[in-house]
């Protein structure tokens, strides 16, 4: 070792050691666990038949779950290309003072992060009695303007309704990331725009909008995975239908695991759908980590 080099203290990473710990047990074991199941088939508690793959090829066959699958890739790219820029639209238009915070834009920030703070089941009830068209404000709204409305029957209006709710509930969160992205940007960078005459547009295409790249990254990928994971709001709203026309990945593995107590091929399913999410975040962290590197 260089006689000028730092001494490097090994015993840091007992404080680390807490963390892998936890770590092990909230993900590892029960993944571990997840894995033991898919390859087997589970008679009672103290009987199992190893099947080997056999869960995997019956759960790629089912038409259900191609179906679900449509229906929630579908679902994800909906809400992203309504969320994504309906929140960066509202974060430019939220008040933002030279040099600090201003008491409009703490005012605006707060009540757009309200919906952040209803839980999942209270978010799918609050909308399932708006949607109602004998008590509820928007049904009501909509049977008034001639509009013949019925979330519960109709599957195109169910789609409507779950998209709407989880942009009213979701939407916050890209204004917030948005909105702290805008404000990271330095004074004076909108300074030399101004003195080059540069329009809004031209400080937006240009200024804005590469600065905001690695919050829109994060925005996508938070956003992505919540979405394709999506259970409680349309399972209170509308159960997965009128049919199975809301019924997404989620509720089809809730369905296996639960209410058929079909364990082993509900663990294959779960790890067949944790895959495409595995590899989105892969993708999104290796852009991100690119842009830090370049």
């Amino acid at each position: 070792m260089s006689p000028h080099a730092k001494p490097r203290n090994e015993r840091a990473w007992f404080l680390v050691l807490p963390v892998c710990v936890l770590v092990a047990f909230n993900a590892l074991i029960p993944l571990m666990t997840v894995v033991n199941y898919s390859v087997q088939d589970i008679v009672s508690p103290d009987q199992r038949v190893f099947v080997g793959w056999e869960w995997f090829k019956s759960v790629l066959r089912d038409p259900e779950l191609h179906a679900a699958f449509g229906r929630q890739v579908l679902f994800s790219v909906v809400v992203l290309a309504i969320e994504l820029p309906l929140g960066l639209s509202v974060a430019l238009c939220l008040p933002r003072g030279p040099g600090g915070s201003t008491w409009q834009a703490s005012l605006c920030t707060v009540l757009i992060a309200m919906p952040l703070l209803v839980p999942w089941n209270v978010v799918g009830t609050i909308w399932q009695v708006f949607a109602r068209t004998d008590i509820g404000l928007g049904g009501a709204v909509l049977t008034k303007l001639g509009v013949d409305y019925n979330y519960a029957l109709d599957p195109v209006h169910a789609w409507g309704t779950v998209v709407v709710m989880d942009v009213w509930h979701w939407t916050p969160l890209v204004v917030l990331l948005c909105y702290a992205g805008l404000r990271a940007i330095p004074e004076t960078y909108y300074g030399a725009a101004a003195v080059d005459g540069a329009s809004r547009w031209a400080v937006f295409r240009y200024i804005e909008l590469p600065r905001l790249s690695g919050v829109l990254t994060i925005g996508v990928l938070l956003r992505f995975m919540d979405s394709f994971v999506i259970y409680t709001e349309p399972f209170v709203l509308t159960g997965g239908g009128p049919g199975s026309s809301t019924t997404f990945l989620s509720q089809h593995l809730s369905t296996l695991a639960v209410g058929q107590f079909d364990l082993g091929r509900a663990s294959a399913f779960s790890l067949i759908y944790f895959l495409p999410i595995l590899i989105v975040c892969y993708v999104f962290y290796t852009l991100m980590t690119r842009e830090e590197r370049s």
